[in-house]
């Protein structure tokens, strides 16, 4: 098959690894992971956009490389190509290999950051062109440009309320992917754990369920969409359809 692929580009490396080794021709197109910081309706308007471009394009698939992704894909459709996406509801179970092994996880460690190779590459990285939630809410500015805004009194006040948000969490955890790269962002992962001092843990993914979008192997694991249908919730363990 020739497959039109839009990924978040926290896979890049994952994504780009494997189209290499796929029988399959992919195009491929890195979406900025700020994407998800600009609420659900401008994200999927987004993907929407970028699904709509695809339409010309010779080829027999467009697929999906997000989850259910805080409902940033609902109502998602394609005109004329089959439209693939994983039924899982966020990026951690794509990483992880499935929605099963993500919930064994979180059942027994709820309050965790999980970071990747790809996560800390693109931090930094909005990408999406205009402020998005956590912009316009002041959480990714640092206390210095919060003082030289609002003061150094009403800098502390801020920071402190948004440290409320995480007082919930006492985890990172870094997902291996088995890429030559990792051992930097794991480093970062074991500091950034030590600066908030939680507990640091470090875990095996999978590199399984992006293969099979990739490779086109779409069992249950996955939505296929014929042209027409649009992507809602089910509100059970199916989590799309």
């Amino acid at each position: 098959m020739r497959l039109r692929i839009l990924s978040c580009e926290v896979f890049y490396r994952e994504v780009s690894r494997l189209i290499a080794d796929s029988p399959n021709t992919s195009d491929v197109e890195f979406l900025p992971r700020g994407l998800h910081n600009l609420g659900t309706e401008r994200m999927a308007a987004r993907l929407q956009e970028r699904i709509d471009a695809a339409q010309d394009d010779k080829c027999d698939a467009i697929c999906l490389v997000y989850g259910l992704c805080n409902n940033g894909v609902l109502g998602l459709s394609s005109a004329t190509k089959r439209l693939v996406i994983p039924r899982v509801h966020d990026c951690i179970a794509i990483f992880l290999g499935s929605h099963e092994k993500y919930q064994e996880y979180f059942d027994k460690h709820p309050g965790t950051y999980y970071r990747t190779t790809g996560w800390y590459e693109r931090m930094d990285s909005s990408g999406a062109g205009e402020d998005g939630v956590m912009e316009k809410l002041g959480i990714t500015l640092k206390r210095e440009k919060l003082i030289e805004q609002y003061g150094e009194e009403n800098a502390d006040y801020i920071l402190e309320t948004m440290g409320s948000l995480t007082e919930h969490y006492d985890r990172v955890t870094f997902i291996s992917m088995g890429l030559l790269c990792e051992d930097e962002f794991e480093q970062r992962a074991i500091q950034e754990a030590k600066d908030k001092d939680w507990t640091f843990d470090k875990i095996e993914g999978s590199m399984e369920l992006l293969r099979k979008c990739i490779d086109g192997d779409w069992d249950n694991q996955f939505l296929v969409l014929e042209p027409g249908q649009s992507i809602q919730p089910s509100h059970d363990g199916c989590i799309m359809t």
